[in-house]
């Protein structure tokens, strides 16, 4: 915090501040001695009517009222990585997005709109990574009409917690009742390590899902519009061990230049902690720096505690959260 050089706190941010990054302290109302003070980091959202917005890293809002802060400032708008590949919010949302495609999408000025018959919500949202070229609400109304001609809800997917990311989006949306529905985070990591912790032995690579793959695939019932989804991508390869009735084991993985993501990593209940998952991500990683691949990426959600703990083994670690905000429902809609 900011200590003046009389030793005293003080708060040295404004309302012009909004949009960077701060940490703050301010007076709880516990009442309790060891509890007297709060520290909150995150970006500044607004400061209106004497309260303070503060998006984390993690999309959570705080209201912090202006009568309460007793230091503040300004912090850099994204602290160094220690370990791990060097990217930016914009290079992995655009890997991201060519690494699971909608099978329709539409330009609204720097903003994408995506969807693929309700298939996940990531195929099935608004990629927003500038400006729409409308003013915001305008935009979202486009947005709800193109997707209402679809039969389809309206998401807006945003990120948070990196230098360049959506806070101020989050902020915005929410004023405006649209509600945050899934949050996830995207994690990143060196590729060699991946390939060197298992032999892979025993996994046969693919470049189609075929139905012993399929069959192990947690969404059941795929569709066409699904296939096209789980197929694109500039390299996509399927992983499959193979079991006596489903596989024991799957993974897909995406290579594009220098990234290599993850996904559909799973396993058969009953041979879980055996291995299984860690020697799918070896094979593909192998294939992945074949060609030319040297970092990772993937997808984890907050509350899948297995999965973080094995990917931190692996070396990876969170670089951004991601959310999926849905549009307001419509007062005798039904939605």
């Amino acid at each position: 915090m900011e200590i003046s050089a009389g030793g005293r706190l003080e708060v040295r941010i404004t309302a012009a501040d909004v949009g960077k990054r701060v940490s703050v302290r301010r007076l709880t109302a516990s009442g309790v001695p060891e509890e007297k003070f709060t520290d909150t980091v995150g970006v500044l959202t607004s400061w209106d009517d004497g309260v303070l917005l503060i998006t984390r890293k993690g999309g959570e809002s705080v209201r912090i009222p202006e009568s309460s802060l007793v230091a503040g400032k300004v912090v850099p708008s994204a602290p160094a990585r220690r370990r791990g590949p060097a990217a930016s919010y914009e290079e992995l949302a655009l890997v991201c997005a060519r690494a699971w495609r909608p099978v329709e999408s539409e330009r609204l000025g720097e903003w994408e709109l995506r969807a693929a018959s309700g298939f996940t919500r990531r195929a099935n949202s608004v990629l927003p990574l500038g400006d729409p070229g409308l003013p915001l609400d305008e935009a979202l109304d486009a947005v709800r009409h193109w997707y209402g001609e679809r039969g389809l809800p309206a998401y807006v997917q945003t990120a948070t917690g990196a230098e360049g990311t959506q806070e101020l989006l989050c902020a915005e949306l929410e004023r405006r009742g649209w509600v945050r529905e899934v949050t996830a985070e995207l994690w990143i990591g060196a590729l060699a390590p991946i390939a060197d912790r298992a032999e892979g032995a025993g996994v046969v690579l693919s470049r189609e899902a075929d139905e012993a793959w399929l069959a192990r695939y947690q969404r059941k019932g795929v569709s066409e519009v699904a296939l096209k989804v789980l197929g694109s991508g500039p390299s996509v390869w399927f992983a499959t061990v193979p079991g006596e009735q489903a596989p024991a084991a799957i993974g897909r993985c995406v290579v594009d230049g220098r990234w290599a993501s993850f996904a559909a990593v799973e396993v058969d209940p009953a041979l879980r902690r055996q291995g299984l998952a860690t020697t799918v991500m070896a094979a593909l990683a192998r294939r992945a720096l074949d060609e030319g691949a040297s970092a990772a990426w993937l997808q984890v959600e907050e509350d899948n505690a297995g999965a973080r703990a094995l990917y931190a083994g692996m070396g990876f670690a969170a670089h951004h959260a991601y959310h999926h905000y849905r549009e307001p429902a419509v007062p005798g809609s039904g939605q």
